[in-house]
């Protein structure tokens, strides 16, 4: 199987939502910094719509809709509310991922394996309405493996415990977690499957998985709202490419 060449950047908008529903009304707008990332050089747009609305609204989903050029990737949990939101819609392509309402983020990936019936039911008609379906996996063999079996296009591997435990300067436990993305990535893309990784990447933590050519697309979302504060967001998307880049060279 061929390599991409070009590693895809996705920005993920749901926390300039967060900072806008902090004090209600309607700045910052997240429509707008979608169409600056776009502007910026983002391949793509990642949205999170969950079931309490915490930041992402359907009334955003609708704008994204109408304003982007580049695709959207809609993510949303497997209930049947927001199938029927993502097949009113149709977007580029639905991310299947795990959510608990008293999470403060996604914490981990999708349970695929135990669930596998479900879900391929689940995501049939997103694909027969022509959506690319993605799973939010963590790296174990037995969730890819059931991840294909479902039907899904593409997974996304959750970088999460590679990038908190070198935020926490637990190296060893950092390099065991690189090389377990390393391994199923590889896996995965023997299957015959897309595969993307996210969450939690920094400048610090994106060039070792950024070097895996069997990765084509990155989602990155909170580290580059939270540095826009300080260079803007165009120049930390660009920051960020320069990484991606370099180390994809």
């Amino acid at each position: 199987m061929t390599y991409s060449e070009h590693l895809r950047l996705g920005v993920n908008i749901d926390h300039v939502a967060t900072v806008r529903n902090a004090r209600g009304g309607a700045t910052p707008d997240p429509v707008r910094a979608a169409i600056l990332a776009q502007e910026a050089g983002a391949d793509g747009i990642t949205a999170h719509l969950r079931e309490d609305r915490r930041h992402i609204g359907d009334a955003d989903i609708d704008r994204l809709m109408e304003a982007l050029t580049v695709p959207l990737n809609f993510e949303m949990a497997a209930t049947p509310e927001m199938q029927q939101i993502a097949l009113r819609h149709k977007p580029h392509a639905v991310c299947i991922v795990p959510e608990k309402r008293e999470e403060r983020t996604t914490e981990g990936g999708l349970e695929v394996a135990r669930e596998e019936n479900e879900l391929a039911h689940f995501i049939a008609p997103l694909r027969d309405a022509g959506c690319r379906v993605s799973i939010f996996i963590a790296a174990e063999q037995r969730q890819i493996e059931a991840a294909h079996r479902i039907g899904a296009a593409v997974i996304e591997l959750h970088t999460g415990a590679y990038c908190d435990a070198h935020a926490e300067g637990r190296f060893d436990e950092r390099d065991k977690e690189l090389e377990r993305l390393r391994e199923m990535a590889q896996f995965a893309h023997l299957l015959g499957l897309e595969v993307h990784a996210g969450h939690g990447l920094t400048y610090e933590t994106v060039k070792p998985i950024a070097e895996f050519p069997e990765i084509v697309e990155l989602n990155i979302g909170h580290f580059l709202i939270g540095e826009s504060i300080f260079r803007g967001l165009s120049p930390a998307i660009a920051e960020m490419r320069r990484l991606m880049s370099e180390a994809r060279a």
